[in-house]
């Protein structure tokens, strides 16, 4: 299908939405990103973009062969918690490369791409619903504007109101886990950087580096159940984030002494949609498939959904066909790592006899673990 002048509006203006107005851009299409934010910024938080990610963004030229603003892995230790006993090294991935972002400098590169290519962002517009009429989509903005496009794209997070218009209402799970975020600045530079996965009774805290390892980045989960805010934005209270870790030692203690400015979610979980567009609406990213954070591939399935949602547009006659096949074609292999990521939940906060045996088997297997997602890193959705 030639989408040269094809009218799409994006809702959501986060690494997918970007991602997938840039893809659709540069195939000829007339492309428009709603962001209801007044800039586009992010809160200060680092991740992680394996292969699969790292190739979309090249393809669609974001970054390349050495990427700009990410620090290269080269594995990650996991340590125990009371003094940061080393366990056992995972070696990195042995499909490419993966890279730690700063969040914000991520969106920036996208950001940047999709603006040298004529993306239109309109800023501070709150789409407050989409309807599908049947030769195109019509998008609905809180100061009453109505924009008529061929296809709308929801790229606006797990909590989607689309989502909702396309599915119904759903009742997400609380999983009983709270997790803080934070970054503090960093001077210990190290020749070849890794994370640090450090695991404790009931909680586990990772660690990297981002900006040139100017910047150290800070992931702490915890099970509880007296706090069910969903939100990225909430400030936390850093002593009470050091109070609930305060048994942890070694580097990682060291590391959460420095936190000043900690930001806290409580973590819920949503299954993969059943239904990801009518003919004309589509849902992206979180939006059609929320993953839990253990397994660092919420961003990097946002950016496969970009490449493939164009890609389907290319090899299809029409738009409900590219819909659906995109749909087809993304459904099982989202599902599969949203489970891989909620197994890993459990793998990081053994008790008693259970963590020590657990601990005993990644001594001995620990650097051959990786291979075992293989199949995540390797996959490439551009071929």
């Amino acid at each position: 299908m030639n989408i040269n002048g094809l009218k799409i509006g994006i809702i959501g203006g986060g690494i997918g939405g970007i991602a997938a107005a840039l893809a659709l851009r540069q195939r000829g299409a007339q492309v428009t990103v709603f962001e209801q934010a007044a800039e586009l910024t992010e809160v200060g938080a680092g991740l992680q973009i394996s292969e699969n990610g790292m190739v979309v963004l090249r393809a669609l030229n974001v970054v390349g062969e050495v990427p700009e603003a990410g620090v290269r892995s080269y594995g990650t230790e996991l340590r125990d918690y009371r003094a940061g006993r080393l366990v056992s090294r995972l070696p990195a991935p042995s499909a490419g490369a993966t890279y730690y972002y700063h969040r914000a400098d991520l969106l920036d590169l996208l950001h940047r791409a999709a603006l040298r290519e004529g993306v239109v962002f309109r800023l501070g517009a709150r789409v407050l619903q989409t309807r599908k009429h049947p030769s195109e989509a019509e998008i609905g903005l809180d100061d009453g504007t109505r924009m008529r496009v061929d296809c709308a794209i929801a790229a606006d997070g797990g909590r989607s109101e689309i989502r909702t218009d396309l599915n119904g209402p759903e009742t997400p799970e609380f999983t009983r886990q709270v997790a803080w975020r934070a970054t503090i600045p960093w001077e210990h530079r190290v020749e070849k950087p890794k994370a640090a996965l450090t695991m404790g009774p009931g909680r586990h805290v990772v660690t990297y580096p981002l900006r040139d390892q100017m910047l150290m980045n800070i992931v702490a989960i915890e099970e509880r159940s007296d706090w069910r805010e969903e939100g990225w934005r909430r400030r936390g209270d850093p002593e009470d984030l050091r109070a609930r870790f305060a048994e942890f030692g070694g580097p990682v203690g060291e590391i959460l002494k420095q936190v000043q400015d900690p930001h806290i979610w409580a973590l819920f979980l949503r299954p993969v949609a059943r239904r990801w567009q009518n003919g004309r609406v589509a849902l992206l990213g979180d939006a059609a498939h929320p993953t839990l954070p253990f397994m660092a591939q919420g961003a990097c399935l946002a950016l496969e959904d970009a490449w493939v949602l164009a890609r389907s547009f290319d090899e299809q006659s029409g738009i409900r066909q590219a819909l659906t096949a995109y749909e087809t074609r993304r459904r099982p292999r989202t599902r599969k790592v949203v489970a891989a990521a909620g197994a890993n939940a459990r793998n990081f906060h053994l008790r008693g006899p259970m963590r020590l045996a657990a601990q005993a088997a990644l001594m001995a297997i620990g650097p051959r673990l990786s291979r075992k997602y293989d199949w995540i890193y390797s996959y490439d959705a551009t071929v």
